[in-house]
Formats: structure tokens, sequence, C-alpha cells
């Protein structure tokens, strides 16, 4: 077992967290809890890898899984801004939905042949650095490296910019941003649509890079509910948000390891081919998500934590408080 390539696998597919998460983040600290990313992933694989298919630009591709989820993601945007609905229903609706729109739309993309991929490459000097080098900046798809570049550029537009200000206003106090003429509504439709945008890029990420040349219901994996899951454990926090989307990137990689005909700390691999380790391991993101969930819902946990004070509460214009 080889721990320089569980780990630098565990950068590659924990980009496609990071994505998701980060876009979560943004949508969340508006106010809005959007539980659809599962749904918005696989529309972004689908669509990604059909414009790869059929038209031959994995940049394309991107580009158009973005806006389709970030357009659907518009659907939970109106139910629970506009209409003022249960945000945690409605998001769950939303991945409902996008699973079956990408699944009818999909449908034979996996018999459909070759497509185009994004390229994979190495960055000069930096991939020659020991260890490091080889974890992080040798042999990875380019949106990897544009991975690296979200992380602190998020944190910067949260923390250090005028809308990013607003964008936290909205989501601590939206009456008195409000009346400082901040458009509540009007920025909390705007952050649900890049979250639903970013987490389309995810999964257009997952087909065309990180497991590229193929799409079906599995393709996800379940990568939406850890980053749901993701933004409570970071509380908030991009950075945080990174090194836990690479962590939990890396233990993907592990437990499929374990799970191979390999010794195991010089012995025979008690996992090896075990199908209740199977079984246990598909249950592990949806039992992370109810578990941090369950964190996040008792008002005392949420303070602790630094939950934005107005997530999951509609905000109606006149009410005190909200």
């Amino acid at each position: 077992m080889d721990i320089l390539v569980i780990l630098q696998a565990g950068v590659a597919s924990g980009t496609v967290l990071l994505f998701a998460t980060l876009g979560e983040i943004l949508s969340e600290r508006s106010g809005v809890m959007n539980l659809g990313v599962e749904g918005m992933m696989l529309v972004g694989a689908m669509s990604a890898y059909s414009i790869a298919v059929h038209l031959g630009n994995p940049w394309l591709g991107l580009v158009v899984a973005m806006l389709f989820a970030g357009i659907i993601s518009q659907i939970h945007a109106f139910i629970t801004i506009t209409l003022h609905a249960d945000q945690v229903v409605s998001g769950l609706a939303l991945t409902f939905v996008g699973t079956g729109l990408s699944l009818v739309l999909g449908e034979g993309l996996n018999k459909a042949g070759t497509v185009a991929l994004l390229p994979t490459l190495s960055i000069p000097l930096l991939e020659h650095i020991p260890v490091i080098g080889d974890i992080f900046f040798k042999n990875h798809s380019i949106m990897v490296y544009i991975g690296y570049l979200f992380i602190p550029l998020t944190w910067y537009f949260i923390n250090k910019t005028r809308p990013g200000m607003h964008l936290k206003a909205v989501g601590e106090f939206p009456a008195a941003a409000d009346s400082q003429g901040i458009k509540v509504y009007r920025l909390r439709y705007l952050y649900v649509f890049i979250g639903g945008m970013l987490a389309g890029l995810a999964g257009g990420t997952i087909s065309l890079a990180i497991s590229p040349g193929w799409f079906s219901e599995l393709t996800t994996g379940g990568q939406g509910w850890i980053a749901v899951g993701l933004v409570i454990f970071a509380q908030w926090n991009p950075i945080r948000a990174a090194a836990g989307s690479y962590i939990f990137g890396a233990l993907r990689r592990l437990v499929l390891d374990i799970q191979g005909p390999t010794m195991l700390l010089g012995f025979a691999n008690p996992f090896f081919y075990n199908p209740y380790l199977g079984f246990f391991l598909q249950m592990i993101p949806y039992a992370f998500t109810i578990v941090v969930l369950v964190i996040g819902s008792q008002e005392a946990m949420r303070k602790r934590i630094g939950a934005p004070a107005a997530l999951g509460e509609p905000y109606v214009r006149g009410e005190r408080g909200k």
C-alpha cells in the first residue's frame, strides 16, 4: 500500500468535494441551506459528459454543466426565498429532481464511445519538491490546480471584500442588511445560483477529469452529501473546507485500497473483497450527513461552531429578528 499514491489520489478526488463544498458555503453564508448538491452534481456530470461526447469540447462541457446546475438550483431558490418553504424539504426534493433529470437525459451516455477529457499536467519545478511535489503538483488534472486557486480566492472574497461583507450580513442579520439598502432576496438568489454552478462544476470534474470516461447514477457516489456535511465540519471556512475535502478524498482512496489484494501492515488483508465492508462504506456519506445535520440543528451548537445566524430561516420583509 503506497501512502504517496493514496495522498495524491486524495487530492484529486478531494477537488470534487472542494468545488461542491465551496459552493454550499457561499449558499449557506447567504442564509440558504441547499441539500440538493448531489442532484446538481449529477446534472453537471451528465451535461458535461454529453457535451464532451457530442461536441468534443470538455471546456464547453464544464460551462454547460455549471449553467444547467445553476438553473435548476433556482427551483430551490424560488421555493425557499420567495415562497418561504422549508429549506431541508426543498433541498431533498431538488436532489430527486436532479437525479431524475440526469438519468433521463443521460440515458445511453455510458455507451456513447470515446470522450474528450480535460488535460493532465505537472507543475515545473514544484513537481520535484520531495513528497509535497509528488502529492500536490505531479500528474494531476488541470482542475486540481484550478481548485488550489479557488481556496484563497473564496476566503478572500468572503472576508476581505465589500460584496463578501454583504454576503455575511444577509446570512447573519438580513433585516439589518435590508435596512441598509442591501438586496437580501437578490443576493440569496445569486448565491444559491453560484452554489449550484460550483456543484455542477464538481460533477463535470468527475466525469471529465477525476473518474473520466463514463456516466451513470453512480458517478457522484454520495459525494454531494459529504460536501453538505463538510460545510458544517469546516465551520463555513473555505480553508478548513479544503483540508476536509482532501482528507475525505484520501479516505475514499484508502477504502478502495484496503479492499484490494494487498498486504496490510505486513499481514494478509482481512478486508479483501469483503461484501459487508462494501455495504458499510456506501452508507458512510449519508450517515455522516445525518450526524452533522443533527449537530447543526442544535441552537447552542450552531452558535459554538459559527453557523450563520439566519441559516435556514426565510426572510420576510417587515418581520423583526429575521
